[in-house]
């Protein structure tokens, strides 16, 4: 180890690895301090109970190269520790680029296919500057620390292999963007809720098939989504009213819904629900989860029946963008603080204009375009997109009481 320890100011790197107990890290910074040695860098990592400690060292002024030599040797033999070291030649940084972080889940996530996406970051001249590691059940998460990145660049050669590998990769900026106040925009139908709520309201009418088929070409982009609602609503005239409220009460919550709903409360951040739905189904929803932002159509009627019509511009697939952009211009939020949440082609724009666009279980249109994609059906894994491991989730949820999704669960119906 001399020989690469040969002047007196060339910064160290050096690697301590073996089984962790508590206060090792300080008792080695405690022999480097003796040894007159500066702290550059250092990182500590923990995987079981193995513990590798790396750091980046001067020779203080008045101190000698061999004496650091010496202290790190004898730090690692105290400790029981195997040592690696050698001189830093250059300091090579990152290329110019962003500081960003790629989340990759899946219900289950295999060596293999994390091999593929780290092959990727490194082939787009980024670098990987810490993994993390953020949940196991009821989905696996990793979150990957890269810098160097073009963004844009990276998200679409993710978004690309994502699809071969069967898992989902968001990549999203890093800095304070990501640590402050939010606003997440849902939407309503088959993203917050498991059912599509003109359906249900055309079971009351008898018109169930009629309505599905039209529902299904909508959300597909295969029909005009204000041409297919007044169609479908259109098989609606003559039910009364008090469908409406059998309905409100018929709709489920997706898995995890109330539990990103809640931490996302506790955590400080604002709510919205955007929805081509009605207006008197998805306001006393939001009511129920203290979302105090909604924008949906609302119902005609006349002597207590539908009439077949609604009030008003249609809520479509512009008009759910300009929500979002009105909901953030309220929160006085700017647009790269915004999430947005859909799953079918009427969310496409919404999904664009956010800061971060994430197709949930989303139709094929909307999942080939959207920055980001959720395959599993847990809504709550919004959550680890947002850089949050399960662990945190789960404290946040005991501070908020709030009962989590127990794991494995298919359905969190409770609003």
């Amino acid at each position: 180890m001399s020989d690469v320890l040969t002047a007196a100011t060339a910064p160290v790197l050096a690697t301590f690895t073996g089984s962790y107990r508590p206060g090792v890290v300080a008792a080695v910074l405690d022999a480097l301090e003796a040894a007159g040695a500066d702290v550059v860098d250092l990182r500590q990592m923990l995987v079981r109970d193995h513990v590798t400690i790396s750091l980046a060292l001067t020779p203080r002024a008045g101190s000698d190269a061999p004496d650091l030599e010496r202290a790190l040797a004898a730090a690692a033999a105290d400790l029981d520790l195997t040592l690696t070291s050698s001189r830093e030649e250059a300091h090579t940084g990152p290329s110019d680029g962003d500081h960003v972080y790629v989340c990759v889940l899946a219900a289950q996530l295999s060596a293999g296919a994390l091999a593929r996406v780290t092959e990727d970051i490194a082939g787009s001249g980024a670098r990987i500057d810490r993994v993390r590691h953020l949940s196991r059940e009821p989905v696996a998460a990793v979150e990957i620390d890269v810098s160097g990145a073009s963004l844009d660049d990276l998200r679409a050669t993710l978004a690309s292999r994502a699809a071969g590998l069967g898992v989902d990769v968001a990549v999203s900026p890093a800095g304070l963007a990501r640590h402050g106040r939010r606003l997440v925009v849902l939407d309503v139908d088959s993203t917050l809720i498991q059912d599509e709520v003109v359906e249900l309201l055309a079971a009351h009418a008898g018109r169930s098939d009629e309505v599905s088929a039209l529902t299904e070409a909508a959300m597909h982009g295969h029909v005009d989504f204000a041409t297919s609602l007044r169609q479908r609503v259109a098989a609606l005239a003559g039910l009364h009213v008090d469908a409406v409220a059998d309905v409100v009460g018929e709709v489920r919550l997706t898995p995890g819904a109330k539990t990103l709903v809640d931490v996302l409360h506790h955590l400080g951040y604002t709510l919205a629900l955007v929805s081509g739905g009605f207006v008197e189904v998805v306001g006393p929803l939001a009511a129920s989860l203290g979302i105090d932002h909604v924008r949906a159509n609302a119902l005609e009627v006349s002597s207590n029946l539908l009439t077949g019509r609604t009030l008003g511009k249609v809520v479509g697939r512009a008009e759910k963008a300009e929500a979002l952009r009105q909901f953030a211009a309220d929160e006085g939020l700017p647009l790269s603080r915004t999430v947005a949440i859909g799953d079918g082609a009427n969310d496409l724009d919404m999904l664009a204009a956010a800061g971060l666009g994430i197709a949930f279980n989303a139709k094929p249109v909307l999942r080939a375009a959207a920055q980001t994609t959720i395959s599993v059906p847990f809504l709550d894994s919004v959550l680890h997109l947002l850089g949050l491991s399960r662990a945190e989730i789960e404290e946040v949820a005991a501070m908020a009481e709030v009962d989590l999704v127990p794991l494995g669960a298919v359905a969190d119906d409770a609003w």
